[in-house]
């Protein structure tokens, strides 16, 4: 059966002209686009592009200077970050922020936080709705461990992991917010070429068995080719170009902005 005409290709994010200007400086500077549902929506550019800013204004991190963000159909713009991933909308970052003298199991279920909903009184009396929302809460995390094979690691200290596998933490961690749309920063920096196999894999899985949408800041070009529906380029804060992997990196304006004139 067909979808109706605008509901297949009603867009589950949209940035509409954002900008965001520190003193004289445009960050970012009057950037749109818009991520389907179902895709893998892909940021590149040059260090000093804007990207990241682009998330921290998506996860409202930053106030925009101008513009708005919409997602699935609501402005989001004004929203507070404390409520974003109870929306939907999980992130992980360039730097690996973890708690890092707590277990891999203990920083998941910290991400299981926003899905919360008990109350202070029913904690103390450990009511048994909390014993069941915390039955939950274990069972959808011991799901993402499965997941991205984490069962070895499950009781260890993060401080004593290897680089490798407290990506793939924050990735889980992530993933136990139940997002609709994740954000990830970066995800294959620092990662050996196994390493980000393995990577690609797992977002090709995101997408398909878990149904997350996936929007990626990313400098390799490999990975970005293969798990990238859509790509967009930008540099000092502005969109260069956007469609196909393939086609942005022939875009002249991508060329410069990568090699110069």
């Amino acid at each position: 059966m067909t979808a109706p005409s605008g509901i297949a290709n009603a867009a589950l994010l949209e940035a509409k002209k954002l900008t965001i200007q520190f003193g004289g400086l445009r960050a970012v500077d009057e950037v749109s686009f818009d991520v389907k549902p179902g895709e893998v929506y892909t940021i590149v550019g040059p260090n000093g592009a804007g990207k990241t800013t682009v998330f921290n204004l998506i996860s409202r991190i930053y106030d925009v200077s101008d513009g708005h963000i919409v997602f699935q159909g609501r402005d989001i713009t004004d929203v507070p970050p404390h409520r974003i991933a109870r929306m939907g909308i999980a992130r992980t970052f360039q730097n690996i922020e973890l708690f890092e003298h707590s277990t891999v199991l203990q920083n998941l279920l910290v991400g299981r936080h926003c899905r919360n909903r008990t109350n202070l009184l029913s904690e103390i009396f450990f009511t048994p709705g909390v014993l069941r929302a915390e039955v939950e809460h274990r069972d959808k995390v011991e799901r993402i461990i499965d997941f991205l094979e984490l069962q070895h690691y499950r009781e260890q200290i993060i401080a004593n992991l290897p680089y490798g596998v407290r990506k793939v933490v924050e990735l889980a961690r992530a993933l136990s917010t139940e997002p609709t749309l994740l954000l990830l920063d970066e995800p294959a920096s620092g990662l050996n070429i196994e390493e980000t196999d393995d990577l690609a894999n797992w977002i090709d899985d995101i997408k398909s068995d878990l149904k997350i949408t996936v929007l990626m800041i990313e400098h390799d070009m490999r990975l970005v080719s293969r798990v990238s529906d859509r790509v967009l380029a930008m540099n000092q804060g502005r969109v260069l170009a956007e469609g196909t992997a393939a086609e942005v990196q022939r875009h002249p304006d991508v060329v410069r902005a990568y090699l110069g004139s």
